[in-house]
């Protein structure tokens, strides 16, 4: 029994050993990698965001210990969402806190919103008072609102102060502050009265009073649950670096930035791209994959009943087509083209209604001159088919009933696709959601239904 027990402690003693030199050796190809980005390969924190999250997660958990606190916190700020849950949620608790810590409060927030509210409780109960207090108050946003994505950190100055003793408060506060882009000007209650740039504040003459400077200003500012869009929309409109936020009494709460700005164009974008085919707008290639399946099927079955709604429609000429088998050659011509008219529609329109505040007449007027791109084309693309269908089968009629179902179908595509995004944004749905494929069943549907029907009824 006593040397069954030490063969046991000695295999045991084994593994322990084993364990140990693979953590180290595990510990030292970390360090190897954090060296790589401390001199320069990755210096950069998008760039080792970019490294880091191409790593299995042991090594992304052990890279974020070995990184400075400011370093690791500027390199969590730029990685994706998903990214940076999984980080968090394994990270050491101490660690989490302290890289929390050094993060801008709006990018804290930004990765204390996708954790579950357990998980998050902990580590704000675990920040200083004031850090937690004030992620708390931006949690309480919506993150797809002005205060859902703002900075707190910003320069205020009080409308009586003169442009002197502005810059010494500037000079005190510089340290603290992300954004010194401008200084905001609020009046005793805290309302947002007016915004300088720096460089105009410096460029005062000395003993000059703030609100002096703010008499011929026109103060742009958006009200805290205004939608991000429309935030993004309005910051590149007039070209600022950032965009106030206040509540209704005008009370200045924060700034938007124009790096958000660049990141909800970016969102919304890729979310249209990927809505417009029926996938997850906020899917990647490290989403779960049974997760992109429940995501795309629904609109799979729908896409499937639409396509049978053409196979119904080629099935009822089924007998024109027995008897002249040259139309089954021809008729996916018309749907391609009247389709990828309609994509082309399609896309313009869904663009304009991203970069653009929604006016519903210069949207519909957009349909029409849509209407006549796809006209146009229509009428020169069934033209030069009409030539080539003629010249092949040398029958005139047959290639006539092919150019007028190729016009009508493409300017079919072109209104579809043009009309598609506005009906789903009047209904209250996302234009872009599965666009496409609505688009394709009406060119499908009806450009056999036309072309059939036009040689069954001129050639039959």
């Amino acid at each position: 029994m006593t040397v069954r027990k030490k063969q046991h402690n000695k295999e045991e003693d084994a593994k322990k050993a084993s364990e140990q030199n693979k953590a180290v050796t595990s510990d030292n190809r970390c360090r190897d990698e954090v060296q790589s980005i401390r001199t320069g390969e990755f210096a950069h924190p998008a760039d080792a965001a970019d490294h880091i999250e191409n790593l299995s997660i042991e090594k992304q958990v052990c890279m974020m210990e070995h990184l400075s606190t400011e370093d690791a916190a500027e390199t969590l700020a730029e990685m994706e969402d998903r990214a940076q849950t999984d980080i968090i949620e394994n990270l050491d608790v101490d660690v989490a806190v302290r890289i929390l810590s050094e993060m801008s409060p709006d990018d804290a927030t930004d990765v204390l919103d996708e954790l579950d509210e357990e998980h998050r409780d902990v580590l704000l109960e675990r920040l200083e008072a004031d850090d937690a207090e004030e992620i708390r108050s931006l949690l309480a946003f919506d993150p797809d609102t002005a205060g859902g994505i703002m900075n707190t950190e910003i320069i205020i100055l009080n409308q009586d102060l003169t442009a002197d003793q502005a810059i010494m408060h500037i000079r005190r506060e510089m340290e603290d502050k992300e954004i010194p882009y401008y200084a905001y000007i609020v009046d005793a209650a805290e309302r947002l009265v007016g915004v300088l740039s720096l460089r105009n504040l410096l460029l005062c003459r000395p003993g000059t009073v703030l609100h002096e400077k703010l008499s011929d200003q026109s103060l742009i500012s958006v009200v805290f649950d205004e939608d991000k869009e429309n935030v993004a929309h309005i910051l590149s409109r007039y070209n600022f670096m950032a965009l106030p936020v206040v509540d209704y009494e005008g009370r200045l709460l924060g700034v938007v930035t124009y790096d958000d700005v660049i990141d909800i164009i970016h969102e919304e974008a890729t979310e249209d791209m990927l809505g417009m085919v029926g996938a997850g707008q906020d899917e990647t290639v490290d989403t779960p994959w049974l997760e992109s399946v429940k995501v795309r099927l629904p609109w799979l079955f729908i896409n499937m009943l639409n396509s049978s709604i053409s196979a119904y429609v080629v099935f009822l000429f089924e007998g024109s087509i027995a008897q002249m088998a040259i139309l089954a050659v021809l008729m996916p011509i018309v749907a391609n083209q009247a389709g990828n008219t309609g994509q082309q529609a399609l896309a313009v329109m869904i663009r304009q209604l991203a970069v653009e505040r929604f006016d519903r007449l210069k949207s519909w007027k957009a349909v029409l001159r849509e209407a006549k791109v796809g006209a146009l084309t229509g009428l020169i693309v069934s033209m030069l088919v009409m030539l080539g269908v003629f010249l092949f089968t040398q029958n005139l009629l047959l290639a006539q009933v092919m150019a007028s179902a190729l016009a009508l179908d493409m300017l079919l595509g072109a209104l579809a696709g043009a009309s598609i995004p506005l009906i789903l944004k009047e209904l209250g749905r996302d234009p872009a959601q599965a666009s496409s494929i609505f688009l394709t069943t009406l060119t499908d549907g009806f450009g056999f239904l036309i072309f059939l029907g036009l040689a069954t009824l001129f050639l039959l």
